[in-house]
């Protein structure tokens, strides 16, 4: 992939217009060497509280050992993948904890025969949670020698620079129809459309995670999570609703680390529209925290989680006798 060559489009690209906000700051990362660095950098931008818009263009390899796909730098060789390459699960683990509607990822990748081949059995393999919107396309890797153009990317930079404040979802479907003549057999990845909100998503969304399928039953929730916020405020018993599916959903996809900080979440949202400590939906969410945060195998992982659970679990002890004090022993443990 010859990814520098979209530079110059996406630089000539008025700030503001990538993030849809008066003003906005781009960082370029032109062939980045270090993966730490391209994550520090990555973080920085994550930590913001508006709009985040991430333009990615180069190739996937497949780590062999972990089969997990990495986004290759300036320095990758297949030799040096797991310490050279920047791996996709590092994107999903910063951009995932943002606010659901305020990250929008856009990516042209090469993808090496080992993950082409794993994306045709795996459709969740570049899954980055339920908040961020990906938009994407990804080709097969060509033959050596012959390096692709970042196409997709290049009329996504095209039709921002015209000026044209058009939905993302219409900006993808422009730039893969540009961009089907030079990789006609390329994935295109998007988010789940919105679901009407007179229909009741549960089944469907459940029949998906028991199927399997999590990565559309995350994007579902989510959709519908943002729906809530947009009608009714991020205060509201509605928005508080939807962040509990995507923890249960983290449950069944076995996420607990994620789960337990869904259901923290949404201990907290309770507590802030005034539930009392012991009503049911408040225990019952410290509960699931507590629960999910057992599953944890990860220390590092269970030990962050664990301070806030212990916090909570003094304000609301539940009806479990001895919650509080087994948590503290494991904690110092």
């Amino acid at each position: 992939m010859d990814a520098a060559s979209v530079l110059p489009a996406l630089a000539a690209v008025p700030p503001g217009v990538l993030t849809g906000t008066p003003t906005a700051t781009v960082v370029e990362l032109a062939d980045p060497l270090d993966p730490q660095t391209v994550l520090t950098r990555l973080r920085a931008a994550a930590a913001g509280p508006g709009p985040l818009v991430l333009c990615l263009a180069g190739q996937l390899h497949l780590d062999r050992r972990q089969q997990l796909p990495h986004l290759a730098l300036a320095r990758t060789t297949p030799a040096t993948l797991r310490y050279t390459a920047l791996p996709w699960h590092w994107l999903a683990g910063e951009l995932g904890a943002r606010a659901p509607g305020t990250t929008t990822v856009v990516a042209d990748l090469a993808a090496d025969p080992a993950v082409w081949e794993r994306l045709r059995t795996t459709p969740d393999l570049l899954h980055l949670g339920p908040g961020p919107l990906l938009y994407g396309r990804v080709a097969p890797a060509p033959r050596r020698g012959e390096p692709m153009s970042p196409g997709y990317l290049r009329s996504w930079a095209e039709l921002w620079r015209s000026g044209a404040r058009l939905p993302h979802a219409t900006l993808h479907a422009e730039a893969a129809a540009h961009a089907a003549a030079t990789a006609p057999e390329a994935l295109l990845l998007a988010p789940a459309p919105a679901p009407a909100p007179e229909e009741d998503p549960h089944p469907a969304i459940l029949a998906a995670a028991m199927a399997g399928r999590h990565g559309e039953a995350a994007s579902v929730a989510a959709a519908w999570e943002r729906e809530a916020l947009r009608r009714h405020g991020p205060r509201s018993a509605e928005a508080v609703h939807w962040t509990e599916v995507r923890a249960d959903l983290a449950r069944l996809a076995g996420d607990p680390a994620r789960s337990c900080e869904l259901w923290l979440a949404a201990a907290e949202a309770r507590l802030a529209l005034r539930q009392p400590v012991d009503d049911p939906d408040v225990e019952g969410a410290v509960d699931r925290a507590h629960h999910q945060w057992e599953q944890i195998g990860d220390r590092e992982r269970a030990r962050a989680l664990g301070a806030p659970l212990v916090a909570l679990r003094q304000r609301v002890p539940g009806r479990q006798a001895g919650a509080l004090a087994a948590l503290t022993r494991r904690m110092a443990g």
